[in-house]
């Protein structure tokens, strides 16, 4: 497909994951690709050479998204090596350390909501006048299925992501007399190194033993995920923005997770 020829899209969490997914998928889609890691070059490197052995264009950019300084940097590379970005998918992400509200101080909530929400703000905010100026632009948010779920033990998470949808259906009621769709994909488990370490510490199992309590017979694969962004971004949802899709199939048989 080139439904995305000539977009340049910024994926944060690139290097790894879901981001991993959607970065060459938007490549194969046509974009250019910036991937954005935090610590892991050569997990960037990896995908870039992914991307490019497919015959797509891509390059790494270093910067942790809740250090402003840094983003503005990249941000700066960015436009200089690559053009102006009207795409971004807002996927860097970190996981809570799991304790109840009661166990929780204020720096676990600090700590969450600058790397889901305060971080991921600011990077739109650097971004919002390249993006005006172009046809059409599109930001997509990487949320989650948990908060619609509010399982115990995970408030600092669960707020974190609910504030950056929130935020989301604000920006895109302010943005879309500028050309600019911003929508929210929330995926359930999905078959991960971090969706491991969750099936682990939530259940006990394996996204493999998990497998077979999912509908259709499995967890979600950053495919999945992927494939949901790249429609969001295309001419086929022109018309979509201020929209929730969440890609659980339904959500699992299991209670587990």
């Amino acid at each position: 497909m080139t439904d995305l020829e000539g977009r340049v899209a910024l994926v944060t969490g690139g290097s790894r994951g879901v981001g991993r997914g959607i970065a060459r998928r938007l490549a194969d889609d046509g974009a250019t690709v910036a991937v954005n890691y935090r610590r892991d070059a050569a997990a960037a490197d990896e995908v870039v050479a992914a991307i490019t052995a497919s015959g797509g264009c891509a390059k790494a950019y270093q910067a942790a998204v809740d250090d402003t300084d840094a983003v503005a940097a990249m941000l700066s590379a960015i436009g200089d090596d690559l053009g102006t970005v009207d795409l971004l998918v807002s996927n860097a992400g970190t996981a809570s350390r799991g304790t109840a509200i009661a166990d929780t101080g204020p720096e676990e909530y600090l700590r969450l909501l600058r790397v889901h929400t305060l971080g991921p703000l600011e990077l739109i905010r650097l971004l919002l006048p390249g993006m005006r100026t172009c046809e059409r632009s599109d930001v997509v948010v990487i949320s989650s299925s948990i908060v619609g779920e509010t399982p115990p033990n995970g408030a600092a998470y669960t707020m974190a992501k609910a504030a950056l949808e929130a935020a989301a259906r604000t920006l895109a009621r302010e943005e879309r007399g500028h050309g600019v769709r911003v929508n929210i994909v929330a995926p359930g488990l999905v078959a991960t190194d971090m969706g491991q370490r969750l099936a682990a510490a939530a259940a006990g199992r394996t996204i493999e033993e998990l497998d077979p309590s999912y509908p259709f017979g499995r967890v979600a694969r950053p495919d999945d995920v992927a494939g949901v962004v790249a429609f969001l971004a295309s001419a086929d949802a022109d018309y979509l923005t201020g929209q929730r899709i969440q890609v659980d199939a339904g959500g699992p048989d299991s209670t587990l997770l």
